[in-house]
């Protein structure tokens, strides 16, 4: 492809505002001419989950200021496929772009439940494109390559620029017999090798492991031994974007005469839209809750959103007996078929030993082939290096440990250059040599509420504060010659009803508020500001002397 002419060399580059470092909120920039006048490609905006370190939290977003501040000379955001680490921060970012945003029939579909669900149809406009599409999007001449994955239509993306061409694989991993959607298109990886790729920009989150994952049909099979042999109910648990567990799931209980019923308001979206594009047929007799206690025990396969010990979803309000409508009694048997991602260990936890409490067996992926990653292993990352033979390579989607595992076995498999990139690198691919030329501005937004919020600041720092030591509010009430008019008063949360000689510390911190109050000469006490603060430190002093810990204190001073 010619060269266009300017004043400086036409550079492709690359940033990642999310995703390498990290397993989720995933976004990736490729960026092609001059420095001073790029244009721009976003691939992805995901999201990540909030953990017990951000209390109150339940979404985190991509800092996304850097793009946005260039939006005029973004061309374009393509999604790469329907996961919520990929595409779950369009409804709240994409406001702020207002790019044209390409997705695939099951992936658009997706998208489009979920903003009727939030009551914000047609506020987003989708460019539908086939799979396997080929388009232009500014300078982006692009190409849509089946990977196989654990959702339908994950694609890897052929980009195609006047200064260079780089694949970005996407999540993958190699799967002759994925039940549902397409195989890795090996042949077109193969022939992309020969036309010579300058860059490759993989997955990382299997590096550590050797060989190759096993197969959707290996799930498939085990799955229909248990279910067929279940003396009573079956539930199983998984990924809702996982249609082809879904479909192993409901052609397992169809071929053991049971009922299926969808339990979770996640698990029946994408069970309408995977009917809907074409993935589930038709013509599975699906049940609902309202159904479910009118079944005979031994005719049940029950679907079931929670996986990850969500406290809102399906499977944990029943583990805790909370649901309305669906129970499950001892005998019965509940399959997590997925994994349990890192941070989530303790909720799922606390889910499957409620279950055991009640004598129902709890079945993972320890116990029996009931799930198999949808990322690529060792095996699987030799495999497609030997199709692309890439000069670059720049490892994505992992922790530090994944991305370094990954980085020396490229090196190990000939790349020329393998790039050590984190989220805010700007990574010069082409022409070479590759390398970090510059840094930008990258991080996390929490979101609050409705609202946004950058670590750091008041909200979440104040409520980690108030887990760990409660809080105390003083209220004080001064004439303006500085009298005391009346008793401090004072209100604790969290904090213990009495110390350890049985004083109650209402006491302690009316009597900390007073001894402040009385070493303050009276004409000073006109300076509610000081008045404040002397009382806020003798508070939080003499709570630390009888309990060992200083809470928030605040302090308000009416002059009356």
């Amino acid at each position: 492809m010619p060269r266009k002419t300017s004043d400086k060399p036409n550079q492709l580059v690359f940033l990642a505002l999310g995703g390498i470092g990290e397993i989720g909120m995933n976004l990736y920039l490729y960026g092609v001419g001059p420095p001073h006048r790029r244009q721009w490609l976003m691939v992805d905006l995901g999201v990540t989950f909030a953990g017990p370190a951000e209390p109150g939290i339940d979404l985190i977003f991509p800092d996304i200021r850097f793009i946005e501040e260039q939006r005029d000379n973004l061309a374009g955001i393509v999604l790469t496929h329907a996961h919520e680490d990929h595409f779950g921060a369009v409804m709240s970012l994409w406001p702020r772009l207002r790019a044209p945003l390409y997705a695939t029939p099951f992936s658009a579909a997706l998208l489009r439940a979920k903003l009727i669900e939030e009551g914000k149809e047609g506020e987003i406009p989708i460019e539908e494109i086939p799979v396997r599409a080929k388009l232009d999007i500014g300078p982006f001449h692009i190409e849509l390559v089946d990977m196989a994955h654990s959702i339908p239509e994950s694609n890897g993306l052929l980009i195609r620029t006047d200064a260079g061409t780089v694949f970005h694989t996407s999540d993958w991993k190699l799967d002759p017999t994925p039940v549902v959607g397409a195989a890795t298109d090996e042949a077109r990886l193969r022939k992309i090798g020969k036309d010579k790729l300058d860059a490759l920009i993989c997955d990382s989150t299997n590096a550590m492991r050797p060989g190759h994952s096993p197969s959707e049909a290996d799930v498939a099979k085990t799955l229909s031994s248990i279910i067929a042999n279940a003396p009573h109910r079956v539930a199983v648990t998984t990924f809702a974007s996982n249609v082809a567990r879904l479909r192993s799931a409901m052609d397992a209980a169809t071929a053991a005469d049971r009922h299926i019923v969808i339990v979770g308001r996640a698990m029946k979206r994408v069970v309408q839209v995977a009917e809907e594009t074409g993935y589930l047929p038709p013509d599975y007799d699906l049940l609902t809750e309202d159904d479910f206690g009118h079944l005979p025990r031994e005719k049940v396969m029950a679907l079931c959103t929670g996986s990850q010990g969500e406290g809102r979803a399906a499977l944990a309000r029943i583990a805790a007996r909370g649901h309305p409508r669906v129970t499950f009694a001892r005998g019965d048997i509940v399959l997590f078929s997925s994994r349990t991602i890192p941070g989530n260990e303790k909720a799922v936890g606390r889910v499957q030993n409620q279950l055991a409490d009640q004598k129902i067996e709890v079945v993972t992926d320890a116990d029996a082939l009931i799930h198999v990653s949808g990322h690529p292993r060792r095996g699987e990352l030799e495999k497609l290096y030997s199709w692309l033979t890439p000069e670059t390579v720049v490892p994505m989607h992992g922790e530090a440990r994944h991305l370094e595992a990954h980085a020396k076995l490229a090196k190990d498999l000939g790349a020329k250059t393998v790039v050590r990139a984190r989220n805010g690198s700007l990574v010069r691919l082409c022409p070479g040599p590759a390398a970090i030329v510059d840094e930008a501005p990258a991080g996390r937004v929490y979101l609050d509420g409705a609202l946004p919020v950058l670590p750091g600041e008041g909200p979440v720092e104040e409520r980690k504060r108030l887990s760990y030591g409660g809080a105390v509010a003083v209220s004080l009430v001064l004439s303006s010659k500085g009298d005391i008019v009346a008793d401090p008063q004072s209100t604790m949360i969290g904090i213990p009803a009495a110390t350890a000689q049985g004083i109650p510390f209402g006491e302690v911190v009316a009597g900390a508020a007073q001894g402040a109050l009385n070493g303050i000469p009276r004409p000073r006490r006109r300076d509610s500001a000081l008045v404040a603060e002397a009382v806020r430190r003798a508070v939080r002093a003499e709570v630390k002397q009888h309990w060992g810990k200083k809470p928030p204190c605040s302090v308000m001073v009416t002059v009356i």
